[in-house]
């Protein structure tokens, strides 16, 4: 289990007197996030639902005279960085520093006058397991930057300045749904994101519910070039249409049109315009407490992700399988993420969490000689909520 919040909150105040011998000025924290439903629909403007988790990165800061930050990252080898405001470059030997600079380079666009800082990061959300521990990382700098200077940012904004700092300074694509989570997340919610608009709408996590993530441990690979395909065929489709993007495509306009486009595009399009079907539907089955239609959106999507989208792996089909045995239609599972490894989502009836951890702990190294990953979860706040 992952430790408290509050523990995380006292561990980073401790470490800062360590390294800068006086107590911070401020703590802050920014949560991870899972996807609940809405895979591959950000980028073609749809709707995704995710939530934001109890693993996240805390921060512990102070300001200082000048316009230096210096950064002491405790789960990075406990190493520490420096450099002025003034001179921002790519770091190549600490990658993980180019998430603070790639942030603040692109948060001084709005905020010109900040001065320099001292910090110290600790996370828990795991690496490379689809939980978003980047976004959480810039969602916290931004926090942590906007309490020490009163700033007027707010956590839209602070989404986007995190969007932009990962895909103009880190060099990662990534859609908005990653940071506007750990930024707006509700506590016990998940969140309709529109991705065109960046309008949202939060919907209730049943209480007898867990968010039960599993994590394959398959080693991702063709994820870049498979990624940058899947984006090419998608635009393709949307421009047979004259379309900006997907979303303006209904199923029945593309069966309409099915002997004009390639099978493997229309089958990449059908998962898209299927999948934000889904997530809408799945929001109002949330609101209504309705377990049998979210079960079957959660199925319905796994199956489009398998078949028409192609991005699971055999194992990620065998854990969906193992945890929906166990729950039937009284909880759901998918995978969740980009795919080609990464992550299975599930929602459990709470009294079938002990009986899921154990047929998956059983079952899936035997068969795959691979161990999983398991994350007991909770819907937490976001930071600027």
């Amino acid at each position: 289990m992952t430790e408290s919040l509050s523990e995380q909150k006292d561990l980073v105040q401790i470490l800062f007197e360590q390294q800068f011998q006086r107590s911070s000025a401020i703590v802050c924290h920014a949560p991870g996030r899972v996807n609940l439903i809405g895979d591959h629909t950000d980028y073609n403007d749809g709707f995704v639902l995710p939530a934001a988790i109890n693993y996240g990165t805390t921060i512990a800061a102070s300001q200082r005279e000048d316009n230096v930050v210096r950064v002491y990252a405790h789960d990075c080898d406990q190493q520490t960085c420096e450099f002025a405001l003034s001179e921002i470059v790519f770091d190549e030997q600490m990658m993980w520093s180019n998430y603070v600079r790639g942030t603040l380079q692109a948060l001084m666009k709005k905020h010109p006058d900040i001065k320099g800082a001292n910090l110290v990061v600790t996370g828990n959300v795991p690496q490379g397991a689809g939980l978003s521990s980047s976004a959480s990382f810039e969602i916290a700098i931004l926090k942590a930057f906007t309490d020490l200077y009163q700033l007027t940012l707010d956590g839209v904004n602070a989404a986007l300045i995190g969007q932009q700092a990962e895909n103009n300074f880190v060099g990662c694509n990534c859609g908005i749904m990653d940071q506007l989570i750990s930024a707006m997340g509700q506590q016990g919610h998940a969140m309709l994101l529109d991705c065109r608009d960046l309008s949202f709408e939060d919907a209730p996590i049943p209480d007898d519910l867990t968010l039960f993530i599993v994590n394959s441990n398959v080693k991702r690979g063709l994820v870049d070039s498979e990624y940058n395909l899947r984006r090419e065929q998608c635009e393709a489709v949307a421009s047979h249409f004259g379309v900006t993007a997907l979303r303006d495509v209904t199923l029945a306009q593309l069966n309409a049109a099915k002997e004009q486009i390639e099978p493997v595009l229309f089958q990449r399009a059908r998962h898209v315009i299927s999948e934000n079907e889904r997530a809408v539907n799945t929001l109002t089955a949330l609101k209504n407490n309705d377990m049998p239609t979210i079960s079957a959106a959660m199925k319905a999507s796994h199956i489009s992700l398998r078949d028409d989208f192609e991005v699971t792996t055999k194992e990620m089909d065998g854990l969906v399988e193992m945890i929906d045995d166990v729950i039937g239609d009284k909880g759901g599972v998918r995978m969740t993420g980009g795919g080609f490894g990464g992550c299975v989502v599930a929602l459990v009836p709470t009294e079938l969490v002990a009986q899921v951890e154990h047929v998956v702990n059983n079952k899936y190294e035997s068969r795959y000689a691979l161990k999983p990953s398991i994350y007991i979860c909770t819907a937490r706040q976001g930071a600027f909520r």
